[in-house]
Formats: structure tokens, sequence, C-alpha cells
């Protein structure tokens, strides 16, 4: 593998190791789930959502269509609290599929993670390239940042205890920085072995 997309695949599981704040991308209204949601509910077909969900769980999606649809009839009202009782349903289920907890739905236009934003991009134009460049340039400097660090606190790690302890916290992270990126980039990459790696 060249060094430049082997920088990039430990890119990418850095992408899946990171903390994250409340950025998702499939519990938003202009998320994927949610788009095709609203397709299925237009088309009456429960079809093209089944694939956001684990087999065992495409029942309860099924029962959750069915009674939207036959809700949404009713009136404009009926139509808009069927349409999200079924959004929330097919949602909170994904969610819980990926390992990750549901805290509702989002408004449509909050924050996207910038990964999230290109690889979306990537699948819809065809090219991973800027993805690679945008993930290669944060490991990259996620790397060069910490090794300066350790270089600049074992300077002085032999001036006091304190400063020794300065330089153990500074290469402790160093180092397990480099070994979160190498294990991601080599394990299967699940959400559930993401922590939360929210999309």
């Amino acid at each position: 593998m060249k060094p430049r997309f082997a920088l990039a695949a430990v890119g990418a599981a850095l992408v899946a190791l990171m903390p994250r704040p409340a950025l998702a991308h499939c519990d938003t209204l202009d998320g994927p789930v949610v788009r095709d949601a609203r397709g299925a509910l237009e088309s009456r077909d429960v079809t093209p959502v089944l694939k956001w969900v684990r087999a065992g769980e495409e029942g309860e999606i099924r029962e959750a269509f069915r009674h939207a649809l036959a809700v949404r009839a009713m009136s404009a009202e009926a139509r808009a609290l069927a349409d999200r009782f079924f959004f929330e349903t097919l949602v909170r289920v994904h969610r819980a599929g990926e390992g990750a907890p549901y805290t509702g739905l989002k408004p449509a236009g909050g924050p996207l993670d910038p990964a999230i934003a290109a690889s979306d991009t990537a699948l819809e134009t065809g090219s991973v390239d800027p993805l690679v460049t945008l993930l290669t340039n944060e490991v990259a400097g996620g790397l060069r940042r910490r090794h300066a660090q350790a270089m600049e606190a074992r300077a002085h790690a032999s001036e006091s205890v304190e400063k020794g302890r300065h330089y153990v916290e500074a290469y402790v992270e160093f180092m397990h920085y480099a070994e979160r990126l190498r294990l991601s980039a080599t394990s299967a990459g699940s959400h559930a072995e993401a922590g939360e790696h929210r999309h």
C-alpha cells in the first residue's frame, strides 16, 4: 500500500475512533434515513427503508409503516403526526442497530462532521480523492502536533519530577494516538467497534 493511501486509511480510522459531539447524520430530518422514509410514505412502499434496519427488526418497521399510512390519510395534521411517528421509529431502530442511543430527530441543516459530508460527496461523485486529502491532512497534523509536544517535553524531562511527568503524559498521548490509528485502520470498522461513530 502506498504511504499516502496508508495514511488516508489511518485517517478514516481516526475519524471512527474520535469522540464525537452530537453531530449526527442519520437522525436529522434531512439525513438519508428520513429522506428514504419520506419517499417510502409517498410511494406507499416500505421496501426502500428496510435496508436501514437489521432483519430481526423489519417487523417493527413494517408495522409502524402500516399504522402511519392508515393515520396520515385522515387529515393534514394527522399526516404530519403519522410521518413524524414513522421517522422517529425508523431512526430509533436504525440507531439501536448501530449500538448508538436515540436522542430524537434533529432539525435539518444542522452541523455535520466534515468527514461525513466528504464521505457522502465521495459516494455521490464517485471520487474519494477529496476525502483522502481531508483525512490525510487531519492525521498528519495530529501526529506532527503530538510528536512536537512529546519532543519538547522530553528535552526538559530530567529537570524535575514534575517535568518528567509532563513528558510521560505527552509520550503516552503520542503513542496511544498512533496506536489508535493503526488499530482502527486494521479493524473491521463497524459502528459498535468505533464506540459511537455517528453518521
